[in-house]
């Protein structure tokens, strides 16, 4: 039996950005504290935590401060170091979730490719690539455009290049500037996410979202996602064989390809070909994701909700949907760095329905995530496409410009 007391229980989280501010945010509620472990002062977490540690993440002096005063350690950016992590929880026996492991797995974009797929997760074809040679026999291989990306490091559609010709190759690899693999370009239908919850001794899914990414940034979420019934069931039972592997309890962003046509099976595969229309995964973030902001009004418990209930072991709250529900990133519209201001944001504020969030960041920067807005539907027969409009027409009436 679950028994909470005041103080409650504290979750250490490495990185304080909005996913964290956003994590305490629900926490709270619950009757637990959230402490921050974040590089920048006053980070976007800090104003709604217990408390923030001002330390790199993978400063071992600071998270060990933050794992003596937690009772569950977890992260919300891939860059915390799961060495320091996992030498630190074995020295102080505070738990990490999810575990280190699925972190080491993760950081190594060709390692989790080949660890998924050995376990039956369908891919895009792949391979490693050293030079520019390796690149061009992949476009040989593959056709293209092929997308490069950095093995490690990259997140968010950082460190992703297509290589639209073999001329382009070199320069691709420069900018990506470390260990690389290809993969073969997708030819999908559409681009969606299954936010995944791994418990003790259970497992649940949200809705799966329809994402549209623009420059390699998700700009938009649609939920339901405008997949037929087959393919949503067959999203949903790869995120469950995607958990299968990963280690440990939490929330996972699991983004996946819709496609339109079989593909060719990678070099580095020998498993079945995808058929036409089948879901292909595409990346694995081990913590709460941006496609899985609109569960906060959307959902009944939101991703963020559920990623502490699963850290701290505690049961799982529901994912169903309360109604149709769209997402929409609010990207810093300037052209040089300035001081963080929203304007214009009457509509929004007088629009059933819609609901601004403001991530706290004293900096726009170009195209810089800087909040997002989600319009939900009144009832569960809402029209997704006329929720998108109108999302996209609040949006557009907003500015980051002074």
């Amino acid at each position: 039996m679950t028994t909470l007391r005041t103080p409650g229980p504290t979750i250490g989280v490495v990185g304080g950005g909005q996913l964290g501010r956003m994590l305490a945010e629900a926490a709270a509620p619950l009757g637990v504290e959230v402490v921050v472990l974040d590089p920048t002062p006053d980070c976007p977490a800090a104003l709604v935590a217990r408390d923030q540690i001002v330390a790199e993440f993978d400063d071992e002096a600071g998270i060990r401060e933050l794992a003596e005063r937690a009772d569950v350690l977890t992260f919300e950016i891939e860059l915390a170091d799961q060495d320091v992590m996992a030498r630190i929880s074995e020295e102080t026996g505070t738990p990490v979730h999810p575990e280190p492991s699925t972190l080491e797995t993760i950081h190594d974009k060709l390692v989790q490719k080949r660890e998924l797929e050995d376990a039956g997760v369908p891919v895009p074809p792949f391979r490693a690539v050293s030079d520019a040679d390796d690149v061009r026999a992949a476009i040989d291989d593959y056709g293209a455009p092929v997308m490069l990306k950095a093995r490690t490091g990259g997140y968010d559609g950082r460190g992703n290049v297509p290589v639209e010709s073999k001329a382009d190759a070199e320069a691709a690899l420069e900018s990506v500037a470390g260990p690389a693999m290809v993969e073969s370009f997708v030819d999908f239908e559409r681009e969606v996410s299954v936010i995944a919850v791994k418990g003790d001794d259970e497992i649940e899914t949200f809705p799966i979202g329809e994402n549209v990414h623009e420059e390699e940034i998700l700009r938009e979420t649609i939920v339901p996602a405008r997949s037929s019934e087959a393919l949503t069931e067959r999203a949903h039972a790869v995120a469950r064989d995607v958990l299968d592997v990963m280690e440990g309890r939490g929330v996972y962003g699991i983004e996946l390809f819709e496609t339109r046509e079989a593909l060719r099976a990678s070099d580095d595969s020998s498993g079945d070909q995808p058929r036409e229309g089948e879901i292909l995964l595409n990346e694995i973030a081990p913590r709460p994701h941006n496609s899985g902001h609109w569960t906060i009004e959307g959902a009944q418990s939101s991703q963020f909700e559920q990623h502490a209930r699963a850290v701290l072991g505690w049961p799982l709250g529901s994912t169903e949907l309360r109604s149709p529900t769209v997402s929409k990133n609010l990207l810093a519209d300037v052209e040089t760095d300035q001081p963080a201001q929203l304007g214009d944001i009457d509509e929004i504020l007088e629009t059933p329905g819609a609901h601004l969030h403001w991530y706290g960041k004293r900096q726009a920067r170009p195209l810089r995530k800087m909040g997002h807005v989600t319009l939900s539907g009144g009832d569960a027969d809402a029209a997704v496409d006329e929720l998108l409009e109108r999302a996209r027409e609040l949006e557009a009436a907003v500015t980051f410009r002074s």
